[in-house]
């Protein structure tokens, strides 16, 4: 069969959002008006903050604008894996910030758990399945990859078990298998859309105000209060959370310090009891491979095999543009690997195809910071482990505007931004080459050349 088959009959659309429960836009803020705190963006970033502030203080004025609808972005089109780590994976932490990666990993658990806990208090109902996941091995090398994150695991808390090649096809079967690295603990699967749609119904139950298709244009400090313009009428707040992530920043000095990089994913139609019988997967962990353009693969709740990743595509300037969401050329990549690693389920349709921006910092995960004698605050970069860490982010970004000192707000991870991106044209140069040279290292055994490591010199990241 010819993999490209498999794409005939997909909808140009998320699988999350195609959803018959999708709520109502709230309607869109007409005339002025004035709040506490207003909070830019209708994604988790923005969702948790707004929540969160009316957990603090259930008498504080709240408003959340959002240009689109909540959750439209990539909070309602991501692949659904809910991570304990704030620092983009153990390996990263530990690079970065080797003094305080015990704090965070503790922290990163402790935010896990009080997203879970949140979700029984409100009753958001998101197929919340705290399975773990895999990190696998399809190449030699990989595995002693594995090996060693099972070691650093266990240094820091966590709770991983390698398993060698038959272990890990008797969890899920495919022949590309060598190993497996199941942390068991520290993730979670969910239904993305489904729970920015619960946190919005939760802020609206706490009396947070919601205004959808409100694009926030323009931030001014006026002495005491800042104001936010909107296409019908003005905010006036005394604090602003921003929370615009992939989006162009209403603070122009913030825009350097993340570029929108384009993430692509497949959704198959519900698997048969022969068809999940074949390749086993009783126990509903997600998993990723361990290449540089790796793929993030998962079950839906009805059984389809969500399959994602690998190119991750900037297009120059940065521009954040609908028509980027289809790329035909990667959707074929990414059904010629999917039966590459399944083959045994030969004949499946895919029945979505879909892509949406990521926001990625030098560091690969969330940096933080406050402008306006610190009226507002900023948090972004999370480059696609965001669904678990923007609840941390919304309580840093509220520690900041309170000016309270926390543990949060004296980590190294907060106080210190990451270094900015070029300016173009040697911003596209730079990607470019760099993502040739990490496609020649997952083809060379995972060594780095010179250019590789001269950005790890620098703390440029660029390990996935």
């Amino acid at each position: 069969m010819d993999p490209l088959a498999s794409l005939r009959d997909a909808a140009p659309t998320p699988f999350w959002l195609d959803d018959p429960r999708r709520p109502q836009p709230a309607p869109a803020l007409v005339g002025g008006t004035t709040c506490d705190l207003l909070v830019v963006g209708g994604g988790y970033t923005g969702l948790w903050t707004a929540l969160r502030a009316k957990e603090r203080d259930p008498h504080a004025d709240v408003v959340l604008v959002e240009a689109d609808e909540i959750g439209g972005a990539a909070s309602g089109r991501n692949g659904g894996f809910c991570e304990a780590s704030l620092t983009h994976g153990l390996e990263n932490g530990i690079q970065r910030w080797p003094d305080e990666i015990g704090l965070l990993e503790r922290l990163g658990r402790e935010n896990l758990q009080g997203m879970q806990d949140t979700l029984e208090r409100y009753g958001i109902d998101c197929d919340w399945e705290r399975t773990g996941s895999f990190a696998v091995a399809t190449e030699p090398h990989q595995v002693e990859w594995l090996a060693e994150g099972v070691e650093a695991s266990a240094r820091y808390g966590g709770n991983a078990v390698f398993l060698d090649a038959d272990a890990m096809r008797a969890e899920i079967n495919s022949p590309t298998f060598l190993a497996g690295l199941w942390n068991k603990d520290d993730v979670a699967m969910v239904n993305p859309a489904r729970l920015a749609w619960g946190l919005k119904q939760a802020c609206l139950g706490l009396g947070v105000r919601i205004h959808e298709r409100t694009p926030a244009t323009s931030l001014e400090e006026q002495g005491a209060v800042v104001t936010v313009g909107t296409p019908y009428g003005r905010i006036t707040a005394g604090r602003v959370a921003l929370a615009t992530n992939a989006f162009p920043s209403l603070l122009r000095r913030h825009r350097p310090y993340t570029v929108p990089v384009y993430d692509y994913a497949l959704m198959t139609e519900p698997l048969s009891e022969e068809q999940l019988a074949a390749v086993g997967w009783k126990n509903r962990q997600g998993f990723a491979d361990s290449a540089n353009h790796f793929h993030y693969v998962r079950l839906s709740a009805d059984n389809r095999i969500l399959w994602g990743g690998y190119d991750a595509i900037y297009n120059y300037r940065g521009r954040v543009r609908a028509e980027h969401d289809r790329r035909p050329e990667t959707f074929a990549t990414l059904a010629r690997h999917f039966f590459t690693t399944f083959p045994q389920l030969e004949g499946i349709r895919f029945t979505h195809s879909w892509g949406g921006a990521i926001d990625t910092s030098t560091r690969f995960c969330v940096f933080f910071d406050t402008s306006h004698r610190g009226k507002v605050a900023y948090a972004a970069g999370f480059t696609g482990l965001g669904v678990g860490a923007t609840r941390f982010g919304a309580d840093v970004m509220l520690d900041l505007l309170s000016g309270e000192s926390t543990e949060r707000t004296g980590l190294e991870l907060v106080r210190r931004k990451p270094l900015p991106f070029p300016p173009e044209p040697i911003r596209s140069v730079g990607i470019n080459i760099t993502t040739w040279a990490m496609t020649r290292a997952d083809h060379n055994q995972g060594r780095r050349n010179l250019w590789l490591r001269t950005l790890d010199r620098f703390g440029l990241g660029f390990d996935s």
